[in-house]
Protein backbone atom coordinates (compact mmCIF):
# COMPACT_ATOMS: atom_id res chain seq x y z
CA UNK A 1 0.00 0.00 0.00
CA UNK A 2 2.01 3.21 -1.19
CA UNK A 3 -0.44 5.44 0.75
CA UNK A 4 1.25 8.10 2.65
CA UNK A 5 -1.31 6.89 5.32
CA UNK A 6 0.20 3.50 6.19
CA UNK A 7 3.32 5.33 6.75
CA UNK A 8 1.97 7.49 9.22
CA UNK A 9 0.19 5.21 10.44
CA UNK A 10 -3.14 7.13 10.50
CA UNK A 11 -6.30 5.02 11.33
CA UNK A 12 -9.99 5.43 9.95
CA UNK A 13 -12.58 8.33 12.03
CA UNK A 14 -15.23 5.70 14.03
CA UNK A 15 -18.56 6.30 13.11
CA UNK A 16 -20.98 3.12 13.52
CA UNK A 17 -20.36 -0.42 14.20
CA UNK A 18 -20.52 -1.81 10.81
CA UNK A 19 -18.14 1.09 9.62
CA UNK A 20 -15.74 0.18 12.46
CA UNK A 21 -15.77 -3.42 12.02
CA UNK A 22 -15.31 -3.46 8.40
CA UNK A 23 -12.86 -0.85 7.91
CA UNK A 24 -9.03 -1.10 9.02
CA UNK A 25 -6.40 0.33 7.57
CA UNK A 26 -3.78 -1.72 5.65
CA UNK A 27 -5.98 -4.86 6.37
CA UNK A 28 -8.73 -6.09 3.79
CA UNK A 29 -12.03 -7.71 4.35
CA UNK A 30 -14.33 -9.61 2.22
CA UNK A 31 -18.23 -9.52 2.01
CA UNK A 32 -20.57 -10.21 -0.51
CA UNK A 33 -23.21 -9.03 -3.10
CA UNK A 34 -26.52 -9.84 -2.62
CA UNK A 35 -28.72 -11.80 -4.46
CA UNK A 36 -26.21 -14.97 -3.30
CA UNK A 37 -26.96 -17.05 -6.28
CA UNK A 38 -26.40 -17.26 -10.24
CA UNK A 39 -28.90 -15.66 -12.09
CA UNK A 40 -25.88 -14.98 -15.43
CA UNK A 41 -28.83 -16.04 -18.33
CA UNK A 42 -31.93 -14.08 -16.82
CA UNK A 43 -31.26 -10.61 -15.29
CA UNK A 44 -33.98 -11.20 -12.26
CA UNK A 45 -32.78 -13.63 -9.85
CA UNK A 46 -34.73 -16.19 -8.08
CA UNK A 47 -34.56 -14.84 -4.53
CA UNK A 48 -35.07 -18.28 -3.22
CA UNK A 49 -33.57 -19.11 0.08
CA UNK A 50 -32.07 -14.94 0.03
CA UNK A 51 -32.63 -15.17 3.48
CA UNK A 52 -30.54 -18.30 4.75
CA UNK A 53 -28.17 -17.54 2.82
CA UNK A 54 -27.33 -14.31 4.00
CA UNK A 55 -27.73 -15.71 7.61
CA UNK A 56 -25.66 -18.41 6.50
CA UNK A 57 -22.71 -16.23 5.36
CA UNK A 58 -22.88 -14.49 8.51
CA UNK A 59 -22.45 -17.35 10.25
CA UNK A 60 -19.28 -18.50 7.99
CA UNK A 61 -17.83 -15.13 8.64
CA UNK A 62 -17.91 -13.11 6.09
CA UNK A 63 -17.77 -9.23 7.11
CA UNK A 64 -20.75 -7.60 5.12
CA UNK A 65 -23.70 -7.92 2.84
CA UNK A 66 -24.09 -5.71 0.50
CA UNK A 67 -27.62 -4.57 -1.32
CA UNK A 68 -27.84 -2.72 -4.95
CA UNK A 69 -30.32 0.05 -5.94
CA UNK A 70 -31.98 -0.63 -8.85
CA UNK A 71 -35.52 0.98 -9.22
CA UNK A 72 -36.20 -0.13 -12.71
CA UNK A 73 -35.33 -3.47 -14.54
CA UNK A 74 -33.96 -1.80 -17.90
CA UNK A 75 -33.25 -4.45 -20.66
CA UNK A 76 -30.37 -3.12 -21.63
CA UNK A 77 -28.33 -3.04 -18.32
CA UNK A 78 -29.34 -6.38 -17.90
CA UNK A 79 -29.47 -6.91 -14.59
CA UNK A 80 -32.01 -6.10 -11.51
CA UNK A 81 -30.34 -6.65 -8.24
CA UNK A 82 -31.77 -8.32 -5.67
CA UNK A 83 -35.42 -6.74 -6.61
CA UNK A 84 -36.83 -5.58 -3.32
CA UNK A 85 -36.16 -1.93 -2.11
CA UNK A 86 -32.94 -1.60 -0.55
CA UNK A 87 -34.23 -0.05 2.85
CA UNK A 88 -37.51 -2.40 3.00
CA UNK A 89 -34.93 -5.21 2.59
CA UNK A 90 -32.57 -3.89 4.75
CA UNK A 91 -35.39 -3.60 7.33
CA UNK A 92 -35.93 -7.15 6.89
CA UNK A 93 -32.07 -8.64 6.97
CA UNK A 94 -31.62 -6.28 10.17
CA UNK A 95 -33.84 -8.74 11.85
CA UNK A 96 -32.56 -12.02 10.48
CA UNK A 97 -29.23 -11.08 11.80
CA UNK A 98 -26.87 -9.81 14.17
CA UNK A 99 -23.82 -9.03 13.22
CA UNK A 100 -22.64 -8.82 9.84
CA UNK A 101 -22.30 -5.25 8.57
CA UNK A 102 -25.49 -4.25 6.32
CA UNK A 103 -23.98 -2.37 3.41
CA UNK A 104 -25.71 -0.46 -0.41
CA UNK A 105 -23.36 0.19 -2.93
CA UNK A 106 -25.41 2.00 -3.76
CA UNK A 107 -28.14 4.59 -3.50
CA UNK A 108 -29.22 6.46 -6.63
CA UNK A 109 -29.44 10.00 -4.95
CA UNK A 110 -31.07 11.95 -7.15
CA UNK A 111 -33.45 9.65 -8.44
CA UNK A 112 -34.69 9.56 -4.56
CA UNK A 113 -35.98 12.52 -2.16
CA UNK A 114 -32.84 12.97 -0.08
CA UNK A 115 -35.25 13.48 3.28
CA UNK A 116 -36.51 10.09 2.18
CA UNK A 117 -33.10 8.75 2.13
CA UNK A 118 -31.99 10.14 5.56
CA UNK A 119 -35.21 8.82 7.40
CA UNK A 120 -34.91 5.41 5.81
CA UNK A 121 -31.32 5.35 6.17
CA UNK A 122 -31.55 6.48 10.03
CA UNK A 123 -33.85 4.03 10.69
CA UNK A 124 -31.89 0.78 9.54
CA UNK A 125 -29.07 2.34 11.44
CA UNK A 126 -30.50 2.45 14.45
CA UNK A 127 -32.78 -0.96 14.56
CA UNK A 128 -29.68 -2.97 13.00
CA UNK A 129 -27.51 -1.57 16.06
CA UNK A 130 -24.88 0.67 14.00
CA UNK A 131 -24.30 -2.02 11.09
CA UNK A 132 -25.36 0.10 8.06
CA UNK A 133 -23.01 1.81 5.49
CA UNK A 134 -24.94 3.67 2.88
CA UNK A 135 -22.92 3.87 -0.16
CA UNK A 136 -24.20 6.55 -2.56
CA UNK A 137 -23.76 6.93 -6.46
CA UNK A 138 -25.27 9.69 -9.10
CA UNK A 139 -26.22 6.94 -11.09
CA UNK A 140 -25.51 5.39 -15.04
CA UNK A 141 -28.30 4.33 -16.47
CA UNK A 142 -30.37 7.06 -18.37
CA UNK A 143 -33.23 5.32 -19.08
CA UNK A 144 -34.43 5.64 -15.35
CA UNK A 145 -33.95 9.50 -14.95
CA UNK A 146 -36.76 10.19 -17.97
CA UNK A 147 -39.50 7.42 -15.19
CA UNK A 148 -38.32 9.99 -12.33
CA UNK A 149 -38.86 13.42 -14.41
CA UNK A 150 -35.04 14.01 -13.59
CA UNK A 151 -32.10 15.53 -15.67
CA UNK A 152 -29.51 13.13 -16.12
CA UNK A 153 -27.17 16.09 -17.85
CA UNK A 154 -28.08 17.59 -14.02
CA UNK A 155 -27.03 14.69 -12.04
CA UNK A 156 -24.05 15.57 -10.76
CA UNK A 157 -25.35 18.92 -9.52
CA UNK A 158 -28.32 16.87 -7.65
CA UNK A 159 -26.01 13.89 -6.16
CA UNK A 160 -24.06 17.26 -4.35
CA UNK A 161 -26.83 18.65 -3.18
CA UNK A 162 -28.81 15.17 -1.79
CA UNK A 163 -25.39 14.67 -0.08
CA UNK A 164 -25.59 17.80 1.65
CA UNK A 165 -29.18 17.39 2.59
CA UNK A 166 -28.59 14.08 3.94
CA UNK A 167 -25.66 15.25 5.92
CA UNK A 168 -27.38 17.79 7.49
CA UNK A 169 -30.95 16.06 8.19
CA UNK A 170 -28.28 14.33 10.47
CA UNK A 171 -28.24 17.45 12.95
CA UNK A 172 -30.86 18.38 15.06
CA UNK A 173 -33.53 20.86 13.93
CA UNK A 174 -31.19 21.37 10.81
CA UNK A 175 -31.39 24.90 9.02
CA UNK A 176 -30.43 24.97 5.63
CA UNK A 177 -32.03 26.09 1.60
CA UNK A 178 -31.10 24.01 -1.70
CA UNK A 179 -33.19 22.92 -4.61
CA UNK A 180 -34.24 20.00 -2.96
CA UNK A 181 -35.87 21.78 -0.16
CA UNK A 182 -35.61 24.25 2.77
CA UNK A 183 -35.65 23.82 6.53
CA UNK A 184 -35.73 26.61 8.89
CA UNK A 185 -35.11 24.90 12.03
CA UNK A 186 -38.77 24.91 13.14
CA UNK A 187 -39.13 20.99 12.17
CA UNK A 188 -36.73 17.96 12.21
CA UNK A 189 -35.92 14.63 10.56
CA UNK A 190 -36.45 11.33 12.78
CA UNK A 191 -34.78 9.26 13.99
CA UNK A 192 -31.18 9.94 14.13
CA UNK A 193 -28.40 8.26 13.31
CA UNK A 194 -27.57 5.60 15.82
CA UNK A 195 -23.71 7.75 16.37
CA UNK A 196 -23.20 11.16 15.35
CA UNK A 197 -24.03 10.35 11.12
CA UNK A 198 -24.01 7.87 8.57
CA UNK A 199 -21.04 6.13 6.63
CA UNK A 200 -21.40 7.68 3.57
CA UNK A 201 -18.72 5.91 0.64
CA UNK A 202 -19.16 7.64 -2.48
CA UNK A 203 -18.93 5.10 -5.78
CA UNK A 204 -16.65 6.34 -9.08
CA UNK A 205 -16.51 9.60 -9.59
CA UNK A 206 -20.27 10.44 -8.79
CA UNK A 207 -19.66 13.34 -11.56
CA UNK A 208 -17.46 15.34 -8.89
CA UNK A 209 -13.72 16.53 -8.85
CA UNK A 210 -11.01 14.67 -7.36
CA UNK A 211 -10.91 17.59 -4.54
CA UNK A 212 -14.84 17.02 -3.96
CA UNK A 213 -14.43 13.39 -3.61
CA UNK A 214 -11.54 13.76 -1.34
CA UNK A 215 -13.38 16.90 0.69
CA UNK A 216 -16.42 14.05 1.10
CA UNK A 217 -17.65 10.74 2.64
CA UNK A 218 -16.19 8.79 4.45
CA UNK A 219 -14.86 6.44 1.83
CA UNK A 220 -14.62 5.27 -1.86
CA UNK A 221 -16.32 2.67 -3.65
CA UNK A 222 -14.32 1.94 -6.85
CA UNK A 223 -14.86 -0.32 -9.73
CA UNK A 224 -12.40 -3.14 -10.99
CA UNK A 225 -9.04 -2.15 -12.90
CA UNK A 226 -6.09 -3.34 -13.65
CA UNK A 227 -3.37 -3.39 -10.53
CA UNK A 228 -1.25 -0.42 -11.67
CA UNK A 229 -4.47 1.67 -13.02
CA UNK A 230 -6.37 0.63 -9.83
CA UNK A 231 -3.01 1.53 -7.81
CA UNK A 232 -3.25 4.68 -9.26
CA UNK A 233 -6.23 5.85 -9.09
CA UNK A 234 -6.15 4.71 -4.98
CA UNK A 235 -3.36 6.96 -5.21
CA UNK A 236 -5.18 9.85 -6.57
CA UNK A 237 -8.06 9.45 -4.07
CA UNK A 238 -5.91 9.89 -1.00
CA UNK A 239 -3.47 12.35 -1.50
CA UNK A 240 -6.58 14.49 -2.70
CA UNK A 241 -8.04 13.88 1.30
CA UNK A 242 -6.28 15.18 4.28
CA UNK A 243 -8.52 12.69 6.29
CA UNK A 244 -7.69 8.77 5.63
CA UNK A 245 -10.69 6.66 4.18
CA UNK A 246 -11.03 3.02 3.73
CA UNK A 247 -11.65 1.93 -0.57
CA UNK A 248 -13.93 -0.78 -1.26
CA UNK A 249 -14.39 -2.65 -4.77
CA UNK A 250 -17.11 -5.24 -5.50
CA UNK A 251 -15.80 -7.86 -7.79
CA UNK A 252 -17.36 -10.54 -9.64
CA UNK A 253 -15.98 -13.88 -9.75
CA UNK A 254 -16.35 -17.47 -10.92
CA UNK A 255 -14.59 -19.92 -8.62
CA UNK A 256 -12.86 -22.68 -10.77
CA UNK A 257 -12.85 -26.74 -9.58
CA UNK A 258 -8.79 -26.13 -10.52
CA UNK A 259 -7.77 -24.38 -6.93
CA UNK A 260 -4.69 -22.38 -9.01
CA UNK A 261 -6.66 -21.80 -12.10
CA UNK A 262 -5.55 -18.67 -13.60
CA UNK A 263 -7.79 -15.94 -13.94
CA UNK A 264 -9.69 -15.38 -17.20
CA UNK A 265 -11.63 -12.28 -17.34
CA UNK A 266 -15.29 -12.03 -16.80
CA UNK A 267 -17.73 -8.93 -16.31
CA UNK A 268 -16.04 -6.88 -13.83
CA UNK A 269 -14.09 -9.33 -12.44
CA UNK A 270 -12.45 -12.67 -12.94
CA UNK A 271 -12.99 -16.88 -13.46
CA UNK A 272 -10.80 -18.49 -11.63
CA UNK A 273 -9.02 -20.42 -9.11
CA UNK A 274 -9.72 -20.24 -4.97
CA UNK A 275 -6.18 -19.64 -4.84
CA UNK A 276 -5.48 -17.55 -7.54
CA UNK A 277 -8.41 -15.61 -5.84
CA UNK A 278 -6.45 -15.62 -2.85
CA UNK A 279 -3.63 -14.25 -4.45
CA UNK A 280 -5.91 -11.26 -6.01
CA UNK A 281 -7.49 -10.52 -2.61
CA UNK A 282 -3.36 -10.13 -1.58
CA UNK A 283 -2.70 -8.03 -3.96
CA UNK A 284 -5.56 -5.48 -3.53
CA UNK A 285 -4.77 -5.40 -0.24
CA UNK A 286 -0.76 -4.22 -0.57
CA UNK A 287 -2.19 -0.97 -2.72
CA UNK A 288 -4.87 -0.09 0.00
CA UNK A 289 -8.27 -1.65 -1.03
CA UNK A 290 -10.00 -2.09 2.27
CA UNK A 291 -12.60 -4.08 1.45
CA UNK A 292 -13.82 -6.55 -1.59
CA UNK A 293 -17.30 -7.67 -2.21
CA UNK A 294 -17.62 -10.90 -4.25
CA UNK A 295 -20.48 -11.34 -6.53
CA UNK A 296 -21.44 -14.58 -6.95
CA UNK A 297 -23.94 -13.78 -10.00
CA UNK A 298 -21.56 -16.04 -13.29
CA UNK A 299 -20.42 -18.45 -10.31
CA UNK A 300 -21.32 -21.87 -11.63
CA UNK A 301 -20.43 -24.32 -8.68
CA UNK A 302 -23.11 -24.68 -6.62
CA UNK A 303 -23.41 -21.51 -4.35
CA UNK A 304 -23.19 -23.30 -0.49
CA UNK A 305 -20.53 -25.25 -1.37
CA UNK A 306 -18.48 -21.86 -2.89
CA UNK A 307 -19.36 -19.73 0.31
CA UNK A 308 -17.77 -22.46 2.55
CA UNK A 309 -14.71 -23.21 0.47
CA UNK A 310 -14.22 -18.93 0.46
CA UNK A 311 -14.80 -18.84 4.61
CA UNK A 312 -12.08 -21.96 4.64
CA UNK A 313 -9.48 -20.83 2.23
CA UNK A 314 -9.98 -17.01 2.31
CA UNK A 315 -11.58 -15.43 5.35
CA UNK A 316 -8.68 -16.63 7.59
CA UNK A 317 -5.83 -14.77 5.32
CA UNK A 318 -8.15 -11.70 5.62
CA UNK A 319 -9.21 -11.08 8.89
CA UNK A 320 -9.50 -7.89 10.56
CA UNK A 321 -10.44 -8.28 14.25
CA UNK A 322 -8.58 -6.86 16.11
Amino acid sequence: MHSKYKDQGCGFASINAGYNALFKPGKLSVGLVVPIENYATNPVPTMLDHVERVQLAEELGFSAIWLRDVPFNVPSFGDAGQTFDPFVYLGLLSGQTSKITLGVASIILPLRHPAHIAKAAASVDQISGGRLILGVASGDRPEEYPAMNVSYQERGKLFRESYEYIRRAAEPYPQFKSSLGSISGDLDILPKPRETSLPLLITGSSQQSLGWLGDNGNGWIIYPRSHAAQEQFISQLRNNSTINKPIMEPLYIDISDTPDALPHPIHLGYRLGINQLCKYLKSREEIGVNHVALNLRFNQANIEETLKAISEVILPRFSVKE
